[in-house]
């Protein structure tokens, strides 16, 4: 029987993290996870940080020691006691200084939240970009679409209209944030071109725009209030600029949409 209640500790987050917790416990930890938004950001950072050391290091890992560095190698013409004991000393220096150095490093290296935020968003637009049948689960024409992913990520959303850029909204879906649900409203252009918006809480300062791009991907992310924002789409810094300051002026109920129904409402970023 798994138990949703026991609280969980920094070690079986560190195993989650890992693999290492058996199948039950690691249900009871993902429960935990999802209504406690602080650890849910650690793992989060964990992994990132496990990715990039094993990214870098992996390789040296597994690969075979020296025959400079075997110990038969360094005590061959010392047998004594006291050369073993000092090559050993040496090795476990070398060692230790090692992983303080990675420790301290992916310590300095540990992304913020705005980085996990934005990096977040990109990864889902380019899952669900490529899906074919399936790249949303509420369709934009049902009413439910709205008041459903508002009560999921805490704040009334509505859609704002980018028809002038020859953008249809699909509709959107339901996704684990860093610090809680988060929707994700995918639009569709007439060449089949697609950009989404990625909403969820996320406290930090206000921002303005900033700009990121990962592969053939770009974004554009911004805070307002305790909410953050992504603007995602091909990497066309220009247009994807463009975009998000449409996307942005109707937001901020500066420029009002045509009425279209539940999929023509704007989506407020101050929660209204």
């Amino acid at each position: 029987m798994v138990d949703y209640n026991t609280p969980v500790t920094d070690g079986e987050l560190h195993a989650y993290v890992d693999g290492e917790l058996p199948p039950d416990r690691s249900e009871a930890v993902e429960a935990w996870l999802a209504s406690h938004p602080e650890d849910a950001g650690r793992v989060a950072a964990w992994r990132v940080q496990a990715e990039a050391i094993r990214a870098r290091y992996g390789a040296t890992i597994h690969g075979p020691v020296p025959d400079r560095l075997t110990l038969s190698q360094i005590t061959r013409s010392q047998r004594s006691w006291g050369s073993i004991a000092a090559a050993a000393a040496v090795v476990a220096f070398v060692i230790g200084g090692v992983a303080g150095w990675l420790a301290r490093g992916a310590s300095a290296a540990a992304p913020s939240a705005v980085a996990l935020f934005t990096s977040d968003a990109i990864e889902a637009h380019k899952l669900y970009i490529g899906e074919v049948r399936h790249p949303i689960e509420v369709k934009a024409e049902e009413d439910h679409l709205l008041p459903w992913l508002s009560r999921r990520v805490g704040t009334t959303l509505r859609t704002p209209d980018l028809g002038g850029f020859g953008l249809k909204l699909l509709g959107g879906r339901l996704l684990p944030g860093i610090s809680g649900p988060a929707a994700l409203f995918m639009y569709e252009g007439v060449s089949g071109e697609r950009f989404t918006i990625y909403c969820s809480r996320l406290d930090g300062t206000r921002t303005a725009f900033r700009y990121d791009d990962n592969d053939s991907f770009g974004a554009v992310h911004w805070i307002e209030g305790k909410y953050g924002w992504v603007v995602s789409g091909p990497k066309d810094k220009d247009k994807l600029k463009a975009v998000a300051s449409s996307a942005y002026d109707q937001l901020e109920n500066r420029t009002p949409a045509p009425s279209q129904g539940a999929a023509g409402q704007l989506m407020s970023r101050r929660g209204s």
